[in-house]
C-alpha cells in the first residue's frame, strides 16, 4: 500500500490566536514565529506520518494497491477516521483503467479505520500484474477544526509551548502523554 496526498487540508487544527491565548502571549512580534511551531507541531500528530496516524482535518488521499485481495476480503483504509470514498479505479488485463461500480461495495465510516466491503454477491475485478494497478481516492480526518477532539489540539498547544518557551522536554513528555490519553479514549 502506498499513500499520496491528493488535496490538503485548509485551515488551521489551532489558530496562531489559540495557540497564543495557551501561552498567555499577547504581542504580535512572534506570530511568524509560532505559526512554524504550529505547523511542525500539526506535521508530528497529522497523516500517515503522524504519532497518530489520523488524518485531523479533511484531507483526499489515493491508497495504491497492487491487486484487490484475492479472497474477498475487505479493504481497510488508514488515517481514520474516514469520511468517504471518491472512487474506486483500476487497471484491467487489457491494460485500461476502469472505474469500480459504487453499487459493488460498501464503505463502514464507522470503524476505524474504515472498511470497504463487497456487496452481497460482488466479487472483487481481476487487474493487470502490475504495481499500483489498484487507486482508492478516499476522503478522511475529523471535518473542521472544531471536530478535531480537545486532547488532539491540547498536544499540538503543548507542542507549541515547548518550542515557544524553550523547555523542551517537560512540555513535550506531556504532549506524548496526551497521545496516549487520546489513544485509551479512541478505544
Amino acid at each position: 500500500m502506498r499513500l499520496s496526498l491528493f488535496s490538503a487540508p485548509t485551515g488551521d487544527v489551532v489558530t496562531t490566536a489559540e495557540a497564543k491565548a495557551f501561552l498567555r502571549y499577547t504581542e504580535s512580534d512572534r506570530d511568524t514565529e509560532i505559526d512554524g511551531f504550529l505547523s511542525a507541531a500539526v506535521g508530528r500528530w497529522d497523516g500517515p506520518n503522524g504519532v497518530l496516524g489520523r488524518a485531523l482535518l479533511t484531507q483526499t488521499w489515493d491508497m495504491k494497491l497492487d491487486a484487490f485481495p484475492d479472497d474477498g476480503e475487505p479493504i481497510q483504509i488508514p488515517l481514520p477516521p474516514l469520511q468517504s470514498i471518491t472512487s474506486i479505479t483500476y487497471v484491467d488485463g487489457e491494460g485500461a483503467t476502469q472505474t469500480f461500480d459504487s453499487a459493488n461495495y460498501a464503505v463502514d465510516v464507522a470503524s476505524q479505520p474504515g472498511v470497504i466491503s463487497l456487496a452481497y454477491g460482488a466479487s472483487w475485478p481481476v487487474t493487470r500484474d502490475q504495481r499500483n494497478a489498484v487507486t482508492i481516492r478516499f476522503v478522511a480526518g475529523y471535518g473542521a477544526a472544531a471536530a478535531v477532539p480537545a486532547p488532539i489540539k491540547d498536544g499540538i498547544k503543548m507542542q507549541v509551548d515547548a518550542k515557544f518557551y524553550q523547555r523542551g522536554e517537560q512540555s513535550l513528555l506531556l504532549a506524548d502523554d496526551m497521545v496516549f490519553q487520546f489513544r485509551m479514549l479512541d478505544r
